[in-house]
């Protein structure tokens, strides 16, 4: 739950990076990290900031700072300020310097923003350092426990871990730029090319020297293990950082039985390195050839239009606004989506060509186009589908429309005079449909008006005068200047209507 907590807390470390002020957080981030153990008040920071060309105030920068802290990005000094006036002493009551944490954040945040989106060169010339600087560790530990003997042991120990790091964070880098490049469709020419030979010349060399050194390490690893306990004992010998069992401390790589059993098991484990970066080969030249197969077939929709696109970009680059929005239409496309009727395919009739494709059912795509972008017919043609499934449905549905339509109509009819009747939404929309029908027919506004519906089987009237207010559980409908009533179509039967339309 603690090291939950505390994961939750460092959260905030990021958020000056994202905030709408992050170009003056960065800043002062900046310089402050840029020296060893800066220390400076807030109006120091501001002055200096100025000369470099960043013009902040005094204030600015303190309110910055400030929440900085709060963030733990900053701690405050616990320095005393020695000064000669009080006006010294206001300018530099508040000291600031960077935390650890937050010096981290920071040096890695600039290291990405400076990176650029390419390549990343694989250091794989760390793997026989690594090799070599194993081979030294049982002959260290030999030779005895001076002090010169474990301060040595100690660096290897720490260059072996070290080595690791940046050959994996290397290789995982490159693979994953491999990866993004070759997926792209519209990789082709003189690009593929150089990317082939990348990848099997470079790629290929990496795995030489990952198959060359791994067993190599594999086997330093076990005899180091096979004396891990005298080696993890010389270590604890050196002088460390203990500041009790309060603090904790976080220890330099390699310094535990775990380090060395997770480096032992990327190299000879189940789910080795070794392995992973050879899957990683063969995937990436997989990808590679399927690239050339789409090249030179292009008849399939994934073939790379990088030609043509770049065409089109010229043309929109030198037409007027108007035309420029005329070609982008034209070239992808881009008209008011409607929903096509197929004809028999359709399996619902009451899907029209004005009908969103948003509310339609979703059409099915054949495998082939729908995975490998591949429009050739393949096997025979199938038979002609029986729609008695599809139309027994449609029936059904139909049915069910039409009881609920029957019972909105029995629930208008029984209300009689409408003012102050409550009513289901349904039987509220077949009242609303009766209106328009009846409004339409409506020439003389002084006399009572009636339209009838033999289907639903009941007759609306409106007489002149007075409100008609409907209640349902979703809103109020109001009609002014008519008093609506509903009758079934029996009930009226001997009682001429002043205007009748069916």
């Amino acid at each position: 739950m603690e090291e939950s907590t505390s994961a939750t807390a460092n959260l905030d470390l990021f958020r000056y990076l994202t905030a709408d002020e992050r170009d003056d957080y960065i800043a002062i981030m900046s310089h402050f990290t840029t020296s060893l153990l800066a220390d400076m008040s807030a109006a120091t920071a501001a002055e200096q900031l100025t000369a470099a060309g960043i013009p902040l105030s005094a204030e600015v920068v303190e309110n910055r700072c400030k929440q900085l802290v709060r963030w733990g990005n900053l701690v405050t000094s616990l320095r005393d300020a020695r000064v000669n006036t009080v006006a010294d002493y206001l300018k530099a009551r508040s000291r600031y310097q960077v935390s650890s944490l937050g010096g981290r954040v920071h040096r890695g945040a600039l290291e990405i923003m400076a990176a650029t989106d390419g390549a990343r060169e694989v250091a794989r010339e760390l793997l026989g350092q690594i090799a070599a600087a194993l081979d030294e560790i049982p002959a260290l530990l030999a030779a005895g426990h001076t002090g010169d003997q474990s301060e040595r042991l100690a660096g290897i120990v720490t260059t072996v871990f070290n080595n690791q790091r940046l050959f994996t964070a290397s290789v995982t880098d490159f693979y994953a730029y491999l990866s993004g490049v070759l997926t792209r469709f519209d990789l082709g020419g003189d690009e593929y090319t150089h990317f082939k030979t990348l990848l099997l010349d470079y790629v290929d060399l990496i795995n030489a020297d990952v198959n060359r050194h791994a067993p190599l390490i594999a086997g330093a690893l076990d005899h180091v293990l096979g004396r891990m306990d005298e080696l993890l004992t010389t270590l604890d010998t050196l002088p460390g950082l203990d500041l009790g069992d309060d603090v904790a401390v976080e220890r330099s790589a390699g310094r535990s039985r775990q380090d060395w059993e997770q480096l032992h098991a990327w190299y000879s484990g189940s789910d080795s390195g070794p392995g992973q970066l050879r899957n990683a080969a063969h995937q990436a030249l997989g990808q590679l050839i399927a690239n050339a197969k789409r090249i030179l077939d292009s008849s399939r929709t994934g073939y790379s239009r990088r030609a043509d696109l770049l065409r089109l970009a010229g043309l929109l680059d030198r037409s007027s606004d108007e035309d420029a929005g005329r070609l982008f239409t034209a070239a992808f496309g881009v008209w008011p989506a409607r929903h096509l009727g197929l004809g028999p395919d359709e399996p619902d009739p009451r899907v029209t060509p004005t009908t969103s494709w948003t509310a339609a059912d979703p059409i099915d795509v054949p495998v082939s186009l729908r995975e490998r972008g591949d429009r050739v017919a393949r096997g025979r043609s199938s038979r002609v589908p029986d729609s008695t499934a599809d139309r027994t449905v449609v029936e059904a549905a139909a049915r069910a429309d039409a009881e609920r339509l029957r019972q909105a109509a029995a629930e208008l009819a029984a209300c009689g005079d409408l003012d102050g009747a409550r009513l289901s939404p349904a039987a509220r929309t077949v009242l609303l449909e009766e209106l328009a029908r009846l409004l339409t027919v409506l020439t003389d506004t002084a006399i009572d008006v009636s339209i009838t519906n033999d289907d639903l089987g009941l007759i609306l009237t409106a007489t002149p005068g007075g409100r008609t207010r409907i209640e349902s559980h979703d809103g109020i409908l109001t009609i002014d200047d008519y008093s609506l009533s509903v009758r079934p179509l029996g009930a009226m039967q001997g009682r001429p209507a002043l205007r009748t339309a069916r």
